[in-house]
């Protein structure tokens, strides 16, 4: 999905609005660690898409690396960073993998956004990919996971997610999301893109991936069998109570 999605994937988001609502929760998790370690602080930013969080990060003054494991995301994140004029070390690097990288022990926060953890297809993957995470981080450091809300997805078996749509001189394109709920338990997640651009005619393309949908009690299991301590739901990235049945999202935070 992602190598055919990249191109347009800063479409697909709308970064102003995105970053607006979610980085005053963040950074009221950077404060708290900050005021701790009494430094700028280092991040991580695991499955990094484009790279705009580790960029909005870097602005904040903080030591930031990030890693995706599409080298066409990580291309695309280099040439955003310098638009911003943002130092960011970006690797091409997948789940697991982490540690090899970008070493041990390293990290003061490690970021897991976009719904990127529900790619892992199996128990054993999570596990390992948790169990990397922590590595990571030093003794007291925090992990910020941001899911959908799988106990909802589950129980109501809603297949259409509202479409997105961007707007510029040369075009249009419009994103419509679905899932194909499969007899394994796992869920087909396509994206069908429509662009109109440079009044060339309507074009269309379907990408799709598979996720295993990974429940709040399964996922808080695993964090507690990797090592991780002081777990937190929350039902939005806006700090919101989590709520099974009506959260959009799924936000856990946990402490090495």
């Amino acid at each position: 999905m992602y190598e055919t999605l990249s191109s347009d994937y800063d479409r697909f988001v709308n970064w102003e609005n995105r970053l607006a609502y979610e980085m005053p929760f963040i950074e009221r998790l950077l404060k708290d660690l900050k005021e701790k370690a009494g430094r700028p602080l280092d991040i991580l930013d695991s499955a990094c898409g484009t790279g705009m969080h580790a960029i909005a990060l870097a602005r904040l003054g903080h030591h930031v690396s990030a890693a995706d494991l599409f080298p066409q995301m990580v291309e695309i994140s280099r040439r955003n960073a310098v638009k911003a004029g943002s130092v960011v070390q970006f690797e091409t690097a997948g789940f697991g993998q982490l540690t090899a990288v970008f070493g041990e022990k390293h990290f003061d926060l490690l970021l897991c956004l976009g719904n990127s953890l529900p790619h892992l297809l199996s128990a054993a993957e999570l596990e390992a990919a948790l169990r990397d995470f922590a590595a990571c981080l030093r003794p007291g450091g925090m992990l910020l996971i941001q899911n959908r809300n799988f106990d909802q997805v589950m129980q109501t078996r809603e297949r259409w997610m509202e479409p997105q749509v961007h707007r510029e001189e040369n075009g249009e394109w419009i994103f419509q999301r679905f899932y194909d709920f499969q007899d394994d338990g796992l869920i087909q997640f396509n994206i069908v893109t429509l662009k109109n651009e440079n009044k060339r005619g309507w074009q269309s393309a379907v990408a799709s991936t598979r996720l295993r949908p990974q429940l709040r009690v399964e996922l808080e299991s695993a964090l507690a069998c990797a090592g991780f301590e002081n777990v937190r739901a929350y039902g939005s990235m806006a700090g919101d109570e989590f709520s099974p049945g009506s959260s959009g999202n799924l936000i856990l935070t946990a402490v090495r």
